[in-house]
């Protein structure tokens, strides 16, 4: 498929000028409607989405990180139904300088806080809206906003009501098994290596963000769980904001099953498995 006339029209008039299109090129969308890079004559390219979700809400996260110091794509155009972003050249590839590097921008946008958990506005997660009431609580937040929520959805997607019931046990323990942070601490929300473009050993772009103020272990935990980045990731992260014990054997697992539970959202019963295996390992 290709942009259509009118969405062309539309990016080339507010672009002004000097923008003339000349050709587009489908790029890897996600589960976000569909993206492109399109052309011109006489500038640089940019990546245009179109879609049914808020694309603006994107806009507004992508700008929130840029305040916080994190490197995105700069926006151009920002609708509803489509977003007009800058286009970064890069890989996806994270070898280890790539990895220290990510470590420590994270770690730097890991200090920008919050008097809540939570955000300004409701945000995305893929396609789905990310409540963000703001919270006192951390494990309230996690529980009431993200784990909970997402485990009603993924019953609709196949999750077997037993599953769900071991959800609930550990969903009422989360006071002894999570910890609260000494702030509540800006996340991406999303960082995995397709969401990333590397050049020459630097992350110089964040793409697809899914923001909010948390626990900064719910960002670590999820590049853990994607398997995105090693050891020379969380040595670096370590070194500049020290993990908390028992993060890895003990928090990641409990914080895993919100990823597993939105995979369960999107793909269906087949996730469900890898969701027993985790309450499994919590002896739930």
């Amino acid at each position: 498929m290709t942009l259509s006339r009118d969405i062309i029209d539309r990016v080339t008039r507010a672009l002004g000028r000097d923008a003339t299109a000349v050709s587009t090129t489908e790029l890897d969308g996600g589960h976000v409607g569909r993206v492109y890079r399109l052309d011109f004559a006489e500038r640089n390219p940019v990546v245009v989405k179109v879609g049914e979700t808020p694309l603006d809400v994107e806009a507004a996260m992508l700008d929130s990180l840029s305040r916080a110091g994190l490197p995105v794509p700069q926006v151009y155009v920002a609708d509803s139904d489509f977003l007009v972003l800058e286009y970064v050249e890069g890989t996806s590839t994270l070898d280890e300088r790539a990895q220290r590097d990510l470590a420590a921008q994270l770690a730097a946008l890991h200090e920008t806080t919050a008097p809540a958990f939570g955000f300004p506005f409701d945000t995305l997660s893929g396609p789905y809206r990310q409540p963000n009431p703001w919270t006192d609580s951390w494990v309230e937040f996690f529980r009431d906003q993200r784990l909970l929520p997402w485990c009603e959805a993924a019953m609709s997607a196949g999750l077997p009501t037993s599953t769900a019931d071991r959800i609930d046990a550990v969903a009422s323990d989360l006071d002894f098994l999570l910890t609260e942070p000494s702030a509540p601490r800006l996340v991406h929300g999303d960082v995995w290596p397709a969401n990333l473009r590397v050049r020459d050993g630097r992350v110089v772009a964040f793409l697809d963000p899914a923001c909010y103020y948390a626990h900064p272990e719910v960002e670590l935990a999820y590049i853990d769980w994607v398997d995105g980045a090693g050891d020379a990731f969380f040595d670096a992260y370590d070194e500049r904001r020290p993990l908390d014990p028992g993060f890895f054997e003990e928090r990641a697992p409990v914080y895993a099953l919100f990823p597993l539970l939105e995979h369960v959202r999107v793909f269906g019963s087949e996730y469900v498995p890898a969701v027993r295996d985790v309450l499994d390992e919590l002896g739930y």
